[in-house]
This record gives structure tokens, C-alpha cells and sequence, in this order.
């Protein structure tokens, strides 16, 4: 119901000259666009994750767009440099997309290199070693079976039913949460995995069918323009771990990609990215690790003053569920970041 609501009010906002009339009073300088998955070939087109996969033709059509609106696009590392300069060259925009899904390097390269848009894919490195699963994938997987799914949660054996579409629907949306609330950050992939052996499903080949190995990493990352950032080695909530632990998950991503590439990464997503997953102390941790910027999944266009909170970056959401323009155009204008956000135009955390 929150989902139909808001995208009834970007609708409205974009197609009834709403944002146009509000964007000198409060548009930003620029923004930040969060991609996941680009494919034109989703196999549960859906299924609960489908809000994470936009088609390539959809991209192509955002940046024409954005383009038209006057947009110039750019790579984090300039998106920080015009922050600190303060000058305003007209508005600017930087893709960027979690997890480094494979899609990212087949299907929505091309669209880059046709419309010479750079794009910034942040790397977790255990979903790229087999280290970490894809957990919210491989969830999908196992209720897609159809067969009932057992858990333990808060002391009680629960049994899921997922022999229709609705009952997959409502099993994945509550194991979703025991799994991200409940269950402990440590522990999270053993159990997932327990649920997958229920039945049948190889929680390992989620990763291997769906995101890159290190040598596509190498390949994007010799792109000329693609900017490889870090996002975690196990892609943890980062506000659930204590602070060493948060802080080694910062810098050993770092490390690796290091390892991996020959050069460090200087940006930085925060996994989930939304306020019960980085906080004051997040921002604060991604300093010390050693990057230059950090985003967020705060839904926000960019002001000058982010000069100074360039580890607290938000972003808008390019969201599968609405593949509309107007709904873009909505997004930029920033009426819809007073309105996700209690009024506020400065977005951080």
C-alpha cells in the first residue's frame, strides 16, 4: 500500500507540472542514481525482488532524458570534486549499482558506452568470492520451490506454506525480516543455508549464475568508464555489528579489492544503506577506512552543503517497479525528497 501511494504521488508530481514549478525551490545540484540489476531477461519478472531490476532500454531512456533536462553525467570522483568546489556548472548526475551483478557488465555496459555515461559498481567482495550469499536471491529461490519452508523464530517452529503465489509472497516477506532482524549478522548465512537444504536449493549457485567473478570485476573495472567502489566483504548491516567488526568489514574490502584490481577503491555503499543499517557512526568508521565518499539508500537529491557530509551521501532509487519517466522527473525535482523526508531538504543520516 506505502509502494502504490508513493508512486501515485511521483506520478502525480512528474506528469501534473508539480516538480517542474518546485525544482528552483527545492531541486539540488545534483544527484545520485542506485541501480542493482539491468536485464531485459528476469526470470520471475514478480517476484519479490523484482523493484531491484530495470531494463536496459529503461536506462537508455533515463539518461535521454536526463540528458534533455540538461543533466551532465559524471563518476563519483567528480561528483565529490564539484561538491567541494561549490561551483554550480549545471546539474549533474552519477550512476552508480550494489552488488556488481553480472547484467551491470553485459547489458547495461553497452547502454553506457552508447550514451558515454559513467557508472560506479560497488563491490562486496565475498558475494564476488562465494565467501557471502546473495542471501535475498537465494531466499527467493527457496520459496519459489513451492515446498513448506521450517524455521525456528522467537523460540517457535513456524512452518511456511509456498504452494501459491500469495503464500510465496507472505513467506518471503516474513523470513526476509527474521533473517535481516532476528537473526545475527554472524549467523545468517548458516541459517539461509539450512533453509535452502530443506529443499533442494544450492545456495552457492545464486552467486555464480547472477554476479560477477573477479575476472569480470577486472574487466569493468579496465573500462574506462567504470569506477569500481567498495560495499562490505560480506555485504553486512553494518549498524549490527560492534564497531571493530564494522570497521574490518570497511577496510578489508578495501584490501581486497586492492588485491584483486591493483588499486584501492576510494568509494563507498553502505549495505541497505537505510537508517536502521548506517548511522552517525557508520559515516564516521567509512572515514577512517579511508574513503572519500559513502552513499546511502536515503532517498535525496544533492545540495551543496553535502560539501560536508560527503560520507552520508543519499541517493535515488531507479526502482523496477516503475520504469516511468515522470516518475524521474518527479525524483529530480526534489519534491519528492521533502517528501520521504518529513520536509527536509538536506539528506544525510
Amino acid at each position: 500500500m506505502i509502494d502504490i501511494a508513493r508512486k501515485l504521488a511521483f506520478l502525480l508530481i512528474g506528469y501534473g507540472g508539480l516538480g517542474a514549478l518546485a525544482k528552483p525551490l527545492v531541486g539540488g545540484v545534483g544527484v545520485i542514481l542506485m541501480l542493482h540489476r539491468v536485464t531485459a531477461f528476469l526470470d520471475r519478472p514478480d517476484g519479490p525482488n523484482r523493484h531491484l531490476t530495470i531494463t536496459p532500454d529503461f536506462l537508455d531512456l533515463l539518461i535521454g532524458e536526463m540528458k534533455r533536462l540538461g543533466y551532465a553525467f559524471v563518476s563519483m570522483d567528480e561528483v565529490v570534486a564539484r561538491l567541494r568546489s561549490g561551483r554550480n556548472a549545471g546539474p549533474f548526475a552519477a550512476l552508480t549499482a550494489d552488488d556488481a551483478y553480472r547484467d551491470n557488465l553485459v547489458e547495461a555496459l553497452p547502454v553506457l558506452e552508447s550514451q558515454g555515461a559513467p557508472i560506479t559498481i560497488y563491490v562486496a567482495p565475498g558475494l564476488t568470492s562465494g565467501a557471502a550469499d546473495l542471501w535475498w536471491e537465494v531466499l527467493d529461490e527457496i520459496v519459489e520451490v513451492g515446498r513448506p519452508v521450517t524455521a525456528t523464530i522467537m523460540g517457535k517452529q513456524r512452518t511456511f506454506e509456498c504452494a501459491t503465489p500469495v503464500a510465496r509472497k507472505s513467506a518471503f516477506l516474513e523470513l526476509s525480516e527474521w533473517l535481516t532482524s532476528e537473526v545475527t549478522e554472524e549467523e545468517q548465512r548458516q541459517v539461509l543455508r539450512g533453509l535452502a537444504e530443506q529443499v533442494g536449493v544450492d545456495a552457492s549457485d545464486t552467486n555464480r549464475v547472477l554476479l560477477m567473478d573477479w575476472s569480470e570485476v577486472r574487466q569493468a573495472a579496465s573500462h574506462p568508464l567504470v569506477t569500481i567502489g567498495a560495499h562490505t566483504v560480506h555485504h553486512c548491516n553494518l549498524k549490527r555489528l560492534e564497531a571493530g567488526k564494522a570497521l574490518r568489514e570497511m577496510h578489508r574490502s578495501r584490501s581486497l579489492i586492492e588485491a584483486e584490481l591493483g588499486e584501492a577503491p576510494l568509494h563507498f555503499a553502505y549495505p541497505y544503506g537505510y537508517a536502521a543499517a548506517a548511522g552517525m557512526r557508520e559515516t564516521h568508521l567509512a572515514r577512517e577506512a579511508g574513503f572519500v565518499s559513502a552513499v546511502t539508500t536515503r532517498h535525496g537529491v544533492l545540495l551543496p552543503n553535502h560539501a560536508t557530509h560527503l560520507h552520508a551521501l543519499p541517493r535515488l532509487s531507479v526502482n523496477g517497479r516503475h520504469q516511468d519517466l515522470a516518475a524521474t522527473r518527479a525524483m529530480l525535482s526534489g519534491a519528492t525528497t521533502l517528501l520521504a523526508n518529513g520536509g527536509r531538504r538536506l539528506v544525510t543520516v
